[in-house]
């Protein structure tokens, strides 16, 4: 995955978010980042969002976490990839034949329509969610083991990755191996590691990278700052740090 970074386009109309891909996009970065488009702005401007991201040349994440019937994934999923999207994700709770009918249905796409494949993930555990939170819908045991659990399925179904909070990459790693892709979103710079918002499973970009997490997403620290392109710029720079201090080690 050549982007590490993942801007999340989490606002509320299509032209505040080409604003933001506009001054990012002229103002030069010491690496390509990629644009999340969740359920927000997909919900307020449709397919016109990913066009608009695509066309100012950045790679999209289609984060809309699919979770449906087997049949009605895999037609949200040949969209998803008519589109030309670079990675997009389901719900791993939807269960092992929902995934297979979402991968199929990107491999089948990108043929039928010549884009390339799209990076499909598996949703684990919300990071707003903690042991609390799964309590209150049924799921015993400890929130790693649920991730882990979640993941595999999502393996045996043919995703080649998934996304998960800071704390379970360490583990997703030793199980799962370095070619599984791991995204993971909750991160916050070190100057705001103490704002959560309704993240309850959060880490600075430095600990996702040393835990192993192939890129990351980030949004209010990069859409809420003063200076979007700075935001961006520091936290480019302390995961070149994290990622040099890793291979070090």
């Amino acid at each position: 995955m050549r982007e590490r970074l993942w801007v999340a386009l989490d606002v509320e109309t299509p032209k505040e978010a080409d604003g933001l891909l506009e001054r990012l996009a002229g103002a030069a970065l010491p690496e390509k980042i990629g644009a999340k488009i969740g359920s927000q702005l997909f919900t307020a401007a449709g397919p016109a969002a990913v066009e608009t991201a695509l066309r100012r040349g950045f790679a999209v994440f289609l984060d809309l976490k699919f979770h449906d019937i087997p049949n009605t994934v895999a037609g949200a999923v040949r969209e998803a990839t008519r589109m030309g999207v670079a990675m997009l994700n389901v719900h791993a709770a939807g269960g092992v034949a929902m995934m297979r009918a979402a991968t199929d249905a990107a491999t089948k796409a990108a043929k039928d329509f010549g884009v390339a494949r799209p990076i499909c993930l598996g949703v684990t555990v919300l990071t707003s969610l903690d042991r609390k939170g799964l309590d209150e819908i049924g799921v015993t045991g400890n929130v790693e083991a649920h991730v882990l659990r979640l993941a595999e399925h999502a393996r045996d179904a043919g995703l080649e990755g998934c996304v998960a909070s800071p704390q379970e990459i360490g583990l997703l790693r030793r199980v799962l191996g370095h070619t599984w892709v791991i995204v993971t979103p909750g991160v916050r710079p070190v100057s705001e590691s103490q704002s959560r918002d309704d993240q309850k499973r959060v880490a600075t970009p430095t600990d996702a990278i040393v835990a192993g997490a192939d890129a990351i997403v980030v949004g209010r620290p990069i859409t809420a700052a003063p200076d979007p392109h700075a935001a961006t710029a520091a936290i480019l720079a302390e995961i070149g740090q994290a990622s040099r201090g890793a291979r070090r080690a």
